[in-house]
C-alpha cells in the first residue's frame, strides 16, 4: 500500500491525457501552401467529470484514511513498515522536489522546447494552481486536526508538499504531453517520489499523501479553466486580470495577477 501513488500514476496520467487531446482537437487550424498551421488563439479550456475521476478517488481515499478503521490501519501498518526498514531515514531533498515539475516547465522554455502555451500564460497558470493549493491544504490541515506521525503537531492532513508536487506535475504534463509523453511521466514520478519521501521523513500518513495528490491535480486543472474565465477586462487581452484564492497566517486571500 505504500506505493499506492506510483499505482495510481499511470492511470492518472492517461486519464487526465484525455482532457487534452480534446482541447488539441478543438485547436483552429488553417491551410497555407499545402501546409497545416495551428491557429495561435486556442479553444477555451473546459471541464469535464472523467476530469474529476482521479483527483476525486484519491482525496475520497483520504478522507477514508482518516475517518474509518481499516484505512487508518492501512495508515499505521505502512507508517510501522517504513519505520522498520528505514528508521534513521531523514532528508529535505522534498521541499524542493514538490517544485521540480513546475521549475522544469521554463527549464525547457529557456532552452528553446515550446510547450502549449506562452511564457506568460504559464506563469499566471502556475501562480494561480499554486495559490489554489494552498487554499485548500492550510485550512483543511486545521480544520481535521490530524497528528503527524512523529507527533510534532496536528496538521497532517493532507500533505502540502504533495500537493504542490502533483500541481507541478500536472503542469508539465499539460504543458509537453505533445512533445513529449515521457516527459509528464517524469514530472508525475518526481511527484509521487516527494510524497513517498514525506512519508519516509515520518511527517505524513499514506492517506495525507494520496489526498493531497489529488488536490493538487484538482488545483492545476481549475487554474487552466480559470485562466480563460475568472478575469476582469472583457475580450480586452491586454487588460485581464486574474483571480485565485490563497491563504497564510490564518487568513484568507484574493490573489490577483495582471496580464500585460
Amino acid at each position: 500500500m505504500k506505493f499506492l501513488i506510483f499505482l495510481l500514476l499511470p492511470l492518472t496520467i492517461s486519464a487526465q491525457n484525455d482532457s487534452l487531446n480534446t482541447s488539441i482537437k478543438d485547436s483552429a487550424v488553417v491551410t497555407t501552401n499545402n501546409m497545416i498551421v495551428r491557429d495561435s488563439v486556442q479553444a477555451p479550456f473546459k471541464l469535464k467529470g472523467r476530469q474529476f475521476i482521479i483527483p476525486g478517488a484519491l482525496i475520497t481515499y483520504g478522507v477514508l484514511a482518516t475517518e474509518t478503521k481499516w484505512f487508518k490501519k492501512v495508515n499505521f501498518d505502512t507508517r510501522n513498515e517504513i519505520m522498520e526498514d528505514h528508521p534513521t531515514f531523514r532528508t529535505t531533498i522534498d521541499n524542493y522536489t514538490q517544485f521540480l515539475p513546475g521549475a522544469a516547465v521554463f527549464a525547457l522554455q529557456a532552452f528553446g522546447v515550446k510547450g502549449e502555451s506562452s511564457v506568460k500564460k504559464e506563469l499566471i497558470v502556475y501562480a494561480m494552481s499554486i495559490g489554489i493549493s494552498t487554499a485548500i491544504v492550510i485550512p483543511t490541515k486545521r480544520l481535521t486536526k490530524q497528528e503527524r506521525p512523529d507527533g510534532s503537531n496536528n496538521q497532517s492532513f493532507p500533505s502540502g508538499h504533495t500537493a504542490i508536487a502533483f500541481a507541478s506535475a500536472e503542469f508539465l504534463r499539460r504543458e509537453y504531453w505533445n512533445v513529449s509523453p515521457w516527459i509528464g511521466v517524469a514530472g508525475y514520478a518526481v511527484a509521487a517520489g516527494t510524497g513517498i519521501l514525506r512519508m519516509y521523513n515520518n511527517k505524513h500518513w499514506l492517506g495525507d499523501v494520496a489526498a493531497g495528490a489529488g488536490v493538487g491535480i484538482l488545483s492545476t486543472t481549475l487554474s487552466y479553466w480559470l485562466y480563460d474565465r475568472v478575469h476582469i477586462g472583457g475580450k480586452n487581452k491586454k487588460n485581464q486580470v486574474f483571480i485565485f484564492p490563497g491563504y497564510s497566517n490564518n487568513q484568507f486571500s484574493i490573489g490577483l495577477i495582471k496580464q500585460f
